[in-house]
């Protein structure tokens, strides 16, 4: 049975499928030859095809022929019933393997008779992950500002007693010990600013991603002067509306950590390029930014990859443990996310920040 043509559901709120344009999970549409009548957004995404290039073709241009599935889907048009298939392995041209949940529905439109639509498996355990890292990181938060704050008040009063003492001492080999009493005491304080840095109020404005990267990059290598820093920029980006100021701060951090960890010497790359349809903790954007840290040092130890981002967490003795922190929460009130791929030569931290509004 041939193709039935149809408008483009991408070109017209005409067409019977233009309502699944909406939908951010992958909908592809066959007739009862299993022939592809139409792909959504999703979908192009998904697979890494354009919908012109498919319309008309064979399921299995698409698919290839996964075991179970083409007889699943030819029982399905027998019998008129749904069909459910897990952990399907599909294959994409220069994209490497992909683990999908594929869910199949019998429809009867415009020639339409099944209509599938598919979840990568990688994305649902992501989502999960994010949502489950995202409540401890909250949680950790909180935790640490309370502790910070209680903090705070008996440190003031250790400094102020310190200070008064020392006026009182005669002897300077005494007054040595309330020096570092001092001192402590405003190490001390310093922390817990930092600590509480993270919730201070947005001011956001229209800025350009890579004036921010080049004002990073500028003094990481003021502080780091034998390293190279390599930039590999879209400068085709939109602008993003955040806070300057935090976003700086959150690349910055990432970026020194870097720098520290090649111990002032070697390579870091910063990266920036588009994303399309990018899901943030169950949100699903149209469009993100998404920029790279990436360097070739030794890679964060293992016993601390995943927990990285918690606060007082080092890999780097004599590390404070908030730099990463902090980037994090930084990011996370833009709506944005934090991930990092690690192993000894290769260190990419990537940044998520979404640039226009929600699905």
């Amino acid at each position: 049975m041939a193709p039935i043509p149809f408008p483009s559901a991408h070109s017209s709120e005409s067409s019977p499928f233009a309502g699944l344009d909406l939908l951010s999970s992958a909908v592809v549409l066959v007739n009862d030859d299993l022939i592809i009548h139409y792909l959504n957004p999703g979908a192009e995404n998904l697979f890494a095809v354009s919908q012109r290039k498919l319309l008309g073709q064979p399921l299995d241009a698409l698919l290839g022929k996964p075991p179970g599935l083409v007889e699943a889907l030819k029982n399905a048009l027998r019998t008129n019933w749904g069909y459910t298939g897990q952990g399907l392995k599909i294959q994409r041209p220069d994209k490497g393997e992909l683990n999908i949940d594929c869910t199949v529905s019998p429809v009867d439109v415009a020639g339409v008779k099944l209509l599938l639509e598919f979840r990568p498996i990688e994305a649902q355990l992501r989502v999960a992950r994010e949502e489950q890292l995202l409540q401890q990181q909250q949680a950790n938060r909180e935790l640490i500002r309370n502790l910070a704050h209680e903090i705070k008040n008996p440190l003031g009063g250790i400094r102020g007693s310190a200070q008064l003492l020392e006026r009182e001492l005669a002897d300077p080999l005494l007054r040595e010990y309330t020096e570092v009493i001092i001192a402590e005491a405003d190490r001390l304080q310093d922390l817990m600013s930092r600590l509480l840095t993270s919730h201070s109020v947005l001011r956001p404005s229209q800025l350009n991603i890579h004036d921010v990267l080049e004002r990073v990059r500028r003094l990481i290598l003021a502080e780091f002067p034998r390293l190279s820093i390599t930039r590999d920029y879209d400068t085709s980006l939109p602008e993003l509306t955040a806070d300057r100021e935090q976003l700086i701060q959150a690349i910055l951090n990432i970026t020194r950590n870097a720098a520290q960890a090649l111990e002032g010497e070697g390579n870091i790359r910063l990266k920036s390029r588009v994303a399309r349809q990018v899901t943030l903790a169950k949100r699903r954007y149209k469009m993100a930014l998404e920029l790279q840290v990436i360097d070739n040092g030794p890679g964060i130890p293992e016993d601390i990859r995943d927990k990285i981002f918690y606060p007082l967490v080092s890999g780097r003795e004599g590390g404070s443990g908030l730099g990463l922190s902090l980037a994090q929460s930084f990011i996370d009130r833009h709506q944005g996310m934090i991930e990092v791929v690690s192993q000894p030569g290769y260190t990419c931290f990537t940044v998520l920040i979404p640039v226009t509004g929600r699905d």
